[in-house]
């Protein structure tokens, strides 16, 4: 089983690595990005025999106590069997 974290700024956070790399994808010639935003991914690999709802309650837990900064940022979180 895998748990999936994806980690991004809130909307109304700065995002300045976001808008330098839009910059840079703009001058590379790519046309009709009106904005980019970073963000981290996190694949957690859990050891068998763990059940589904014991592995999302683990996986948000970590998401939002060592993964995540809940004053700026937003996670979501998803189960693979």
């Amino acid at each position: 089983m895998k748990a999936t974290v994806v980690v991004e700024l809130k909307p109304s956070v700065l995002d300045p690595q976001g808008k330098a790399i839009q910059h840079s994808v703009n001058l590379l010639g790519f046309e009709g990005v009106a904005d980019l935003r970073q963000g981290k991914y996190f694949e957690i690999s859990l050891e068998q025999g763990i059940d589904e709802e014991t592995a999302l309650v683990n996986a948000t837990r970590m998401a939002r106590e060592v993964l995540s900064n809940p004053v700026i940022e937003d996670y979501r979180v998803e189960i693979e069997s």
